[in-house]
C-alpha cells in the first residue's frame, strides 16, 4: 500500500478551526490530543479527581460481562484487568451500531481510538485501554438499517434490513428476527464477487448475525471478529447492567438541570458569537434526556417545574422524576449532549475520537462538564481514508485524472475526453451546420412572412422541426461515439462510483465487506500498521 495525503476542504468551519487552527477556538475545548503536555494534564486531572467517577471495579466488571458474550478475546479481557486497576486511562470512539459494521468510518473510527491509546500508554508510560462505545441507546433506525455495497458488475447496491416492530425504541432493543438476518446476509452473499476470501468472511458474518437478537448485537459480534485481537473493549450504551451503574449520575443531571441548560444556551452563544453555526439543536426547556415508556424513547421538556414528552404521555416533577430513575434507571438515556457528560462519569477519558460533525457539536457541552464537576476530555479527529484500488489507479493515471478530480465530479473531464476523441470533429461540425442552416433559413421565413403571416409561424416551425433532427442525429452520432469507447467509459463510470459514490466520500458510503472479500481479513491488519496521523487530514491509500 501506498499512503498519500489529501487535504479535503468542506465541513464545519468550527471543526476546520479545531484541525487547522486550535488556538482561535480552544476557548470551546478542553485540550487538543495532539499536545503531549495537554494529554499529561488531563491524566494527572484524572487521577486527582477518581472519586467523582463511577466505582471502576463495577464498571470493568459490567464491561467483562457484555463483552464475554460478544467480544471475547484473551486481548480484550487483557484490557479489562488493567481498566479495573487505578490509574488506567481510556480512550473512547463511539458510533450507533450498523449493519455489517456500517460504513467504513466506523472501521477507521475503532482503528484510530486503538492506535491513539497505544500511542498515549507509551508516551504517558501508564496503562491507557482503547473503547469503542456503541450508541445502542439511540433510535434512529433508519439511519442504521442499511448498508452499501458495490457488486459484482460493479454497481452501488443497497441492503437494507427490516424490523419486527414499529415502536421508536432504542436500537439496541430492536429484536430483529433471524429471517431477516439470513434475507440480508444472503443478499450480500449474492453481491459479492467470488474471491479466495469470500467463504471466510461470510462463515464470520452468519456467525454473528444468526446469533443476534438485534443490529446491536451483531455490530458488536462483527466488530469483536475485527478488533477484540487489539484489546477493543466494547460498551453498550443501552445496557441494563450499566444504566444501574449510572444512576448516580442521572440523578445529578436532573438535580442541575437547569443549571446545565443554561451552560448548553450560553456555550451556543459562544459559538454564535464567534461566527460558527451550531451543529446540534439547543432549545430552552430541553430536559436533554429520554424516558423509556412502554419501550418507546420520549424526549423530556421541562415546563412549570414538570418534566413531560411533547405530548404528554408521561409526566413528573422533579422529586417524582428522582424517585422513578432511583427506581428504574433503566428507563433513562442521554440525548447528544449528555452522552459526553455521562461518558466521562462512567470511565476515566483521556480522550475520545471524533469525526468532524461531532468536533463541531462537542464544543456545546463544553460548559456543562464544569456544571456537574467534571472537565472536558481531549478530543482526537477520527483518521479519513479513501482506497484507490489498483486496477483503477492505472485508469486514473491512464486518463491523468487526480483525487480532486473525482471529488468535484468527472463529468465535464469526460466529456473533454469523449472530444478530444472526436478526430471528425463531430459536435462542432454539427454546430456549425445548425448555425449555418438558421443563417440561410431565417431571411427566407421573414420574406415568406410579407407574403402572408401565416407563413411566418409556419415557417419557424419548420425551422425548429429541421434543427430538432438535426440534433437528433447528431445525438445519435454522440451515442456512438460513447459506444465505441464503451469499455473506457465504464473505466469511468467504476473510477467515480468507488471513489464518490453517491457524491460523498467512499468512507461515508462503503462497507468494509468488500474490501474484505477483496483482499481477506490480513488487509485490516495492514491498515493497523499504517503511521497515525491525528492532523484530521483525509489521506489515499493506493492499493
Amino acid at each position: 500500500m501506498n499512503i498519500v495525503k489529501e487535504p479535503l476542504p468542506g465541513g464545519s468551519a468550527l471543526a476546520r478551526d479545531y484541525i487547522e487552527n486550535f488556538e482561535k477556538v480552544s476557548h470551546l475545548y478542553g485540550g487538543d490530543f495532539r499536545s503531549r503536555e495537554r494529554r499529561s494534564i488531563r491524566a494527572e486531572w484524572l487521577d486527582r479527581n477518581e472519586s467523582l467517577r463511577a466505582d471502576r471495579t463495577q464498571i470493568a466488571e459490567c464491561l467483562r460481562q457484555y463483552n464475554e458474550k460478544h467480544n471475547s478475546h484473551d486481548a480484550v479481557k487483557a484490557s479489562l484487568a488493567l481498566l479495573e486497576q487505578q490509574g488506567t486511562l481510556v480512550v473512547t470512539g463511539g458510533q450507533q451500531s450498523g449493519l455489517f459494521t456500517g460504513p467504513l468510518l466506523v472501521v477507521y473510527k475503532a482503528m484510530t481510538t486503538i492506535m491513539a491509546a497505544k500511542e498515549a500508554a507509551e508516551q504517558l508510560d501508564r496503562p491507557v485501554v482503547p473503547l469503542f462505545w456503541i450508541a445502542g441507546e439511540d433510535h434512529d433506525w433508519d439511519e442504521v438499517n442499511h448498508t452499501y455495497v458495490l457488486n459484482r458488475t460493479q454497481e452501488i447496491t443497497k441492503i437494507k434490513i427490516e424490523k419486527s416492530e414499529e415502536k421508536r425504541s432504542s436500537v439496541s432493543n430492536i429484536r430483529v428476527e433471524e429471517e431477516s438476518w439470513q434475507q440480508v446476509v444472503e443478499q450480500l452473499d449474492g453481491l459479492l464477487q467470488d474471491s479466495d476470501f469470500k467463504l471466510q468472511i461470510m462463515e464470520f458474518i452468519r456467525s454473528s448475525s444468526f446469533r443476534a437478537d438485534s443490529m446491536t448485537d451483531a455490530f458488536a459480534k462483527l466488530m469483536g471478529s475485527l478488533f477484540g485481537k487489539f484489546g477493543l473493549i466494547l460498551l453498550d450504551s443501552a445496557d441494563p447492567n450499566l444504566r444501574k451503574l449510572e444512576e448516580p449520575f442521572f440523578t445529578s443531571l436532573i438535580m442541575q438541570n437547569d443549571a446545565l441548560e443554561t451552560a448548553y444556551m450560553n456555550s451556543a452563544s459562544d459559538i454564535v458569537n464567534a461566527g460558527y453555526e451550531l451543529q446540534a439543536d439547543v432549545t430552552a426547556g430541553n430536559a436533554n434526556l429520554f424516558y423509556i415508556h412502554e419501550g418507546v424513547r420520549l424526549l423530556l421538556h421541562k415546563k412549570d417545574g414538570v418534566f413531560a414528552d411533547r405530548k404528554d404521555q408521561v409526566s413528573f416533577t422533579r422529586d417524582e422524576l428522582l424517585e422513578e430513575v432511583k427506581a428504574h434507571p433503566k428507563r433513562f438515556s442521554n440525548n447528544v449532549l449528555t452522552r459526553p457528560l455521562m461518558q466521562d462519569y462512567v470511565l476515566p477519558v483521556l480522550a475520545t475520537v471524533l469525526g468532524q460533525g461531532e468536533i463541531a457539536y462537542w464544543a456545546i457541552p463544553h460548559r456543562a462538564f464544569e456544571v456537574v464537576g467534571g472537565q472536558m476530555p481531549l478530543i482526537i479527529p477520527r483518521m479519513s481514508f479513501t482506497v484507490v484500488e489498483g486496477t483503477l489507479h492505472k485508469h486514473m493515471d491512464k486518463y491523468q485524472l487526480s483525487f480532486e478530480d473525482v471529488r468535484q465530479g468527472l463529468d465535464r473531464k469526460r466529456h473533454e475526453w469523449l472530444a478530444a476523441l472526436d478526430e471528425l470533429g463531430i459536435e462542432r461540425r454539427f454546430e456549425e451546420t445548425k448555425a449555418s442552416f438558421s443563417a440561410m433559413y431565417e431571411p427566407l421565413i421573414e420574406q415568406l412572412g410579407t407574403i402572408q403571416a401565416g407563413l411566418l409561424k409556419l415557417g419557424n416551425n419548420n425551422k425548429d422541426k429541421i434543427l430538432d433532427q438535426i440534433t437528433f442525429l447528431q445525438t445519435k452520432a454522440q451515442d456512438a461515439m460513447v459506444k465505441q469507447n464503451e469499455a473506457a467509459i465504464r473505466q469511468w463510470e467504476r473510477i467515480e462510483l468507488s471513489l464518490m459514490p453517491l457524491g460523498k466520500l467512499q468512507e461515508r458510503v462503503y462497507n468494509i465487506m468488500y474490501y474484505l472479500n477483496r483482499y481477506g481479513l490480513p488487509w485490516l491488519d495492514e491498515l493497523m500498521a499504517i503511521e497515525p496521523d491525528y492532523s484530521g487530514t483525509h489521506r489515499i491509500i493506493y492499493m
